[in-house]
Parts: C-alpha cells; structure tokens; sequence
C-alpha cells in the first residue's frame, strides 16, 4: 500500500464556500450539497474578505487562528457579541481594541 499525507487547514464558511462552488453543484455529492446549502444561507462575507479578515485578525490584533475564524463565520456587530468569541481565552483585550475589531467587521460585512 502506498503511503500519502494528510493535512488539516481551518476554513472559514466563506472559504468552504469558495472551495464548494469550484466543484459546481452538479458534481456535488449528498453531503457536499448540504454542506453547500448551509454555507450559502449563513456566510456573511465573500472569501477574499474573509482571508483578509483572517489575516488582520491574527497578525493585527494578536487573535488565535480559532476565534478569528469563529468571528468571520459568525461577524458579531457589537462589542459585547465579540466579547461572546473571547471569553475562553487568557489574554484581555482592550476595549477600544474590540471596537476597531467591530468597525472593521461591518465594514467587510457591508460590502457583501
């Protein structure tokens, strides 16, 4: 038998989205179908958007990978639905820090 690696990467729902609409709908199986519903109802930005906000959301504000992408899947529009994403980690978070966080979740969710 032949060996072959395996990777992991986190995707975003946009990211899913993306991937899902590469293979086109009529190539999709059962769960890739499904799968591809859900995305479609409950992104809530495109993917370019998303890998961007992934991006500033780690190297900028110091976020886990996790939670950035957590935060892009769901893109909370106050402080204190932020706050819900953040509560689980070690490290406390300026306020004026969350609210540029928020500003720049509804302006990437504003262009959508």
């Amino acid at each position: 038998m032949s060996e072959r690696e395996v990777s992991e990467s986190k995707l975003s729902l946009p990211q899913v989205k993306k991937i899902l609409d590469a293979i086109g709908e009529e190539n999709m199986d059962q769960f890739q179908r499904r799968t591809f519903d859900y995305v479609a109802k409950f992104t809530k930005a495109d993917a370019a958007d998303a890998e961007t906000l992934l991006t500033k959301l780690v190297n900028e504000y110091g976020l886990d990978e996790n939670e950035a992408i957590q935060i892009i899947n769901c893109m909370p529009e106050s402080v204190e639905e932020l706050r819900v994403f953040l509560t689980a980690g070690r490290k406390i978070i300026d306020s004026s820090k969350l609210a540029a966080i928020v500003e720049l979740l509804n302006e990437k969710q504003s262009l959508k």
